[in-house]
């Protein structure tokens, strides 16, 4: 989809990696470059690391890229980076501010030059600040810890980098409707709207939807629920027999149909909870009753049944259980969730780098 589309990355840890993967997933042409010697803070981010080395925190986010180690604080080498830019189609970078420019290599100047150019900073904290943007900071300050975890708990972080992982998408994303306009567009694009910043906290707010919508209308602050739905009920973890398990009911339909399929015939027809507001009025006895009868059966029989009465429903998995019902590669990753192929593995550090210093971008094939 993207064939010929030249990618300069200049990022590293998450978000800025996710995103020019994604991009080489859909066919672009990837460049990574890194520090010398240490390369990308996360090849250190270990163990686990697998035979060659390189660490899985590392493998996860930087497949379909070739890459080259270059200096920034040597000068031949910032002119190559320069060069580089000059030539691509699209620069990833993130960079604090200033950091770049002070070596010679000016993303305003570089875009004034290449009409066709397209720069996306991705920032932590907005593109004035030089605060690093670690995740976990990020979903301190965003809002997310105060509304995870158990109520009476202390505030929780989400089990993945989920701030950073939103970011690198919501760069991909802007990238590619650049990209659209650029393709579209007879008249020149401004150099403002060529150079997108995407920042993590940012992209955190924004992902807080309904909850901040919540919170927004009611003026209220919006607090934990732990597995539970502020919303909806029931909406949450029970305990079958056997394991975990969830049950979403989304709609009054829905509702009658799940009572039925627990055998909860009293609150299948009681009028007072037929309503999603009567069941968030009741939240309590609705979630002893379903609790109390979820305990009787297995997982397995619940799921058949919940399913038959078009419930959602699901188990609690394991990270291996799932991985075993999708592609996933330990050196690849998890197969792209988007239309796109695995072509490259990950880079070693500088593995194409003399090809780099000698050919530029001619390293790679040209697309017909």
């Amino acid at each position: 989809m993207l064939n010929s589309i030249r990618i300069l990355d200049l990022s590293r840890v998450l978000a800025g990696p996710l995103c020019t993967m994604m991009l080489g997933d859909l066919g672009a042409d990837v460049l990574k470059i890194e520090r010398p010697g240490a390369g990308d803070d996360t090849r250190s981010w270990g163990p686990p690391f697998d035979q060659r080395g390189e660490s899985a925190y590392y493998l996860s986010v930087n497949r379909n890229k070739k890459g080259a180690a270059l200096d920034l604080n040597k000068s031949q080498d910032a002119e190559l980076i320069r060069e580089l830019a000059a030539g691509a189609d699209v620069v990833v970078d993130n960079f604090k501010p200033g950091t770049l420019e002070s070596r010679g290599i000016v993303p305003a100047r570089l875009l004034e030059e290449n009409r066709n150019l397209l720069w996306c900073t991705v920032t932590g904290f907005g593109e004035e600040s030089t605060r690093v943007g670690y995740d976990l900071v990020v979903q301190a300050e965003s809002g997310w810890m105060a509304i995870t975890g158990e109520p009476a708990g202390d505030p929780m972080r989400v089990g993945v980098a989920l701030a950073d992982i939103i970011a690198g998408k919501d760069a991909a994303i802007s990238i590619l409707a650049g990209l659209v306009r650029r393709f579209r567009s007879r008249d020149p694009v401004p150099v403002s709207d060529r150079h997108i910043h995407i920042s993590l906290a940012h992209s955190a707010r924004a992902s807080l939807i309904n909850v901040a919508q919540n919170s927004l209308v009611t003026g209220a602050d919006a607090k934990r629920w732990g597995n539970q739905h502020p919303n909806l009920v029931p909406y949450q973890l029970f305990h079958a027999a056997d394991r975990a398990m969830i049950v979403a009911v989304g709609n009054d339909s829905q509702w009658k149909e799940c009572a039925h399929a627990l055998g909860l015939t009293d609150l299948a027809s009681d009028a007072s909870v037929a309503s999603n507001a009567g069941r968030l009025a009741h939240r309590d006895r609705i979630i002893s009753a379903v609790a109390d009868r979820m305990r009787e059966k297995s997982a397995a029989e619940w799921i058949t049944l919940l399913n038959e009465a078009g419930v959602p429903c699901g188990v609690v998995k394991s990270v291996l259980e799932s991985l075993a019902e999708v592609d996933a590669s330990a050196l690849t990753g998890i197969a792209p969730s988007v239309p796109g192929s695995v072509r490259l593995p990950p880079p070693k550090l500088d593995e194409h780098g003399d090809e780099v210093r000698a050919r530029g971008w001619s390293i790679f094939p040209i697309h017909n």
